[in-house]
């Protein structure tokens, strides 16, 4: 790991053991991009990388010079107006009306470790040898603007971290109208792009299609990242699979509007852009102020999707995931919410902790309902202290029963979110996102509060602290049911109004950021509709997100699937719930239920004391199953082997550190008939290792009880079911939606 830079050709190479970035400032004084990808051999001038051709209806900016556009010149944050016409990175609009720039190089800072950023969060270190930051600054003559830069490399992560700040040091206010994180400018375009699109219930399908001439984007103007696009996207060789070729995957730290664009030229040069939403987007910056962009992460692989995506994994899950919880397991869970809904009391409540606890379970979550008035979704929002009606010591005194019973309690909020009937609308009715003599549009009967505002901030801080303050609670999960309309601010001035969408995200971290630091034990689940807001920025507080309000195995299969490509395994919410399936009344087995969320935060979501004998019988097992195994499957090495996207048979499996231990999740969709015999290559294993396997759902189905670990990756381990012939003696026969967990030891 090393940032070196050539003070004579003015170049810096940013690079680790896997890793090369290298740029340069170029004549006019902006910086240009040279080159990104696997490692290269340092060179003191790397220069002979910028290609100059007069080319005809070309600009240029030096008269009698046809030799320095910026119309063909890679770059690492573009401007718009001075011979270049992509999309640029930013957009400045001073006093005068123009938005005319020239950032030049002033100088630069290199330094080990890497800084935090000021109410955002981002990527750390532990300690100052895990990585280096080179710091760029760059001056706008005219304005007084400055511009820094941020580059950091880690040493163990095959990634680079950027973002940007800007300061206005001149005496006149300017409005930025675009500022991203990240530009990078590619040479070719001969990639495939993947992002994660969908909607409720089925957020973040894997999408795949060629790079071509012009601009590809996804984006989200809902005033979160939604769950129609996620904040990620990558590119891919067209040979490219999950365990060979080249992969470049483009992260945003960010919980808000945001886009994610590549533009290519027609000189095949792919420029990616990343940031926050230029659309609806302004932000006035007065003389001294300044403004900081999100982070955002691009990790290289040169041995498939897989690596990209561990990489994410492991950088996501301990250098931005924080607190107790980052590498702690998580314990086994039961939520009340598809159980009862709105309709319970404290002996309902009581009941399922009981039965939950019989079987092995450790933590009982109360959903939705608990507080105010709230007997249905049209009222209660916003007053979070007890209904006495249902629970009669309230929440504080049913977090102690749940606690005598031997089990820890977690308590639901959605704190972003005000009904209409309810005290604290009643009491401060303007402090909802509204435009004065608009009309106010709602989502589930319920409004957004204008967390730009701080005191709004404030006056939920204190209400949830003080039912924290006074309850036994370990768990809190954290909801937000709505987009953002009428997003307008009326404690801000006009000229401030395109800051809004901003700054209700920073109000959103506020608070998170200061319950987390006084309740610093509670494992914090964020949760939007399920997945709308599954994305890096909300592990920074919370570790693990409820992945979608679809519970039902087999949609989950490509929601856990496509959400793996960026985010970690312990970052899943993913529980068993009944059959049939409340979102799509489909029945499956309760074993192939627990087969896949295993691969997740396990936990229920059901009434436990409705459950027959055998099912209690069945959920012990998985329960006892899963703490053996747990923190293999939270932690463990991910690798994804066969795609719900393209198969009617999906696979993936999760390997222990030291190889010794692996997990294969095993599934089949719909059942064939005389089919063929199967097998799956694995991944991970060491092919040195003999392995012993067993079969969790079918203990003796197992063909072949020892093989090394290279046959198992180069031939494949035998999944071969009863499908495949007659059933004729009596034995176990394969249904559809039939799975099965595969465990692998070394002896």
């Amino acid at each position: 790991m090393n940032i070196i830079f050539n003070e004579q050709t003015k170049e810096f190479h940013i690079f680790n053991n896997n890793i090369s970035y290298v740029i340069k400032v170029l004549r006019n004084g902006q910086l240009g991009q040279l080159y990104f990808g696997k490692k290269i051999r340092h060179r003191d001038d790397f220069g002979h990388l910028i290609e100059s051709k007069n080319r005809p209806m070309t600009q240029y900016m030096y008269e009698k010079d046809y030799s320095f556009s910026l119309e063909h010149l890679k770059q690492e944050y573009p401007c718009y107006g001075t011979t270049d016409y992509r999309y640029p990175a930013f957009e400045i609009k001073q006093e005068n009306g123009s938005t005319i720039t020239e950032f030049e190089y002033v100088s630069h800072n290199i330094f080990k470790g890497k800084k935090s950023l000021k109410g955002l969060p981002a990527t750390y270190v532990e300690s100052d040898e895990e990585a280096m930051t080179l710091e760029v600054l760059l001056k706008d003559k005219l304005t007084e603007v400055e511009l820094t830069l941020s580059y950091t490399i880690f040493e163990d992560y095959d990634a680079i971290a950027r973002n940007a700040r800007f300061e206005n040091k001149g005496e006149k206010a300017v409005d930025l109208t675009r500022a991203l994180s990240l530009n990078l400018d590619l040479p070719d375009y001969n990639y495939e792009w993947i992002h994660l699109s969908g909607a409720w219930s089925r957020e973040r399908h894997i999408k795949t299609r060629k790079l071509e001439m012009g601009i590809q984007a996804i984006s989200s103007t809902k005033g979160i990242s939604s769950n129609n696009q996620n904040p990620f996207i990558a590119l891919k060789r067209p040979e490219t699979t999950e365990i060979l070729g080249e992969a470049i995957g483009f992260s945003l730290v960010y919980s808000g509007n945001f886009l994610a664009q590549i533009e290519v030229d027609t000189y095949d040069v792919s420029r990616i852009s990343m940031g926050i939403n230029p659309f609806g987007f302004t932000w006035h910056l007065d003389s001294k102020e300044e403004f900081q962009t999100p982070e955002a992460i691009i990790v290289y692989s040169d041995s498939g999707l897989n690596t990209m995506s561990q990489t994410f994994h492991n950088l996501f899950g301990k250098r931005l995931a924080r607190g107790e919880w980052r590498d702690k397991v998580r314990p086994i869970l039961v939520n009340n919410w598809e159980g009862t809904y709105f309709d319970f009391d404290d002996e309902k409540i009581l009941n399922i902790a009981r039965a939950a606890k019989k079987d092995g379970i450790e933590l009982f979550v109360l959903d939705d309902g608990w507080f105010g008035t709230r007997n249905d979704d049209h009222q209660g929002l916003g007053d979070w202290f007890s209904n006495r009606e249902k629970l009669q010591d309230g929440v504080e005194g049913l977090s102690y029963k749940i606690e005598e019973l031997g089990m820890k309690f977690g308590l639901w909020f959605e704190p972003e979110m005000v009904n209409k009937n309810s005290e604290l609308f009643r009491k401060y009715p303007d402090w909802i996102l509204h435009v004065p003599g608009r009309n106010q549009s709602h989502g589930r009967n319920q409004f957004v509060l204008d967390y730009s505002r701080k005191e709004v901030v404030d006056y939920i801080y204190n209400m949830m602290a003080e039912v924290i303050r006074n309850s036994k609670i370990s768990y809190i999960k954290w909801d937000m049911n709505r987009c953002l309309t009428e997003c307008y601010s009326v404690a801000l001035p006009p000229e401030r109004q395109g800051e809004v969408f901003h700054r209700y995200v920073l109000g959103v971290y506020d608070l998170y950021d200061r319950l987390t630091k006084e309740f610093p034990h509670i494992l914090f689940e964020s949760c939007s509709s399920g997945g709308a807001r599954f994305d890096a920025a909300m592990l920074y507080y919370a570790p693990q997100c409820w992945t979608s309000d679809d519970t039902d195995a087999i949609e989950r299969l490509k929601i856990q699937y496509g959400t793996s490509m960026v985010y970690p395994v312990s970052s899943m919410g993913a529980h068993v719930s009944v059959t049939p399936n409340h979102q799509l009344q489909r029945m499956t087995p309760i074993e192939t239920r627990a087969n896949v969320a295993f691969f997740g935060a396990f936990g229920y979501e059901l009434d436990m004391s409705k459950l027959r004998e055998e099912e209690h019988r069945k959920v012990r097992e998985q329960v006892e199953f899963f703490k053996e195994y747990r923190e293999i499957f939270q932690f463990g090495t991910f690798y994804r082997l066969l795609s719900p996207f393209t198969s009617n048979i999906v696979s993936w499996m999760v390997v222990s550190k030291d190889q010794k231990i692996a997990l294969v999740g095993y599934y089949k969709v719909l059942n064939d008939v005389n089919c063929s015999y199967r097998r799956v290559k694995l991944q991970g294993l060491n092919p040195d290792f003999n392995y012993t396997i067993a079969n969790f759902n079918n203990p003796k189905e197992i063909a072949t009880q020892n093989c090394y670990g290279d046959e198992l990756m180069n031939l494949g381990l035998l999944t071969t079911d009863p499908s495949s012939g007659q059933v004729l003696d009596g034995t176990r026969k394969s249904n559809d939606f039939d799975s099965t967990i595969y465990i692998l030891k070394a002896e």
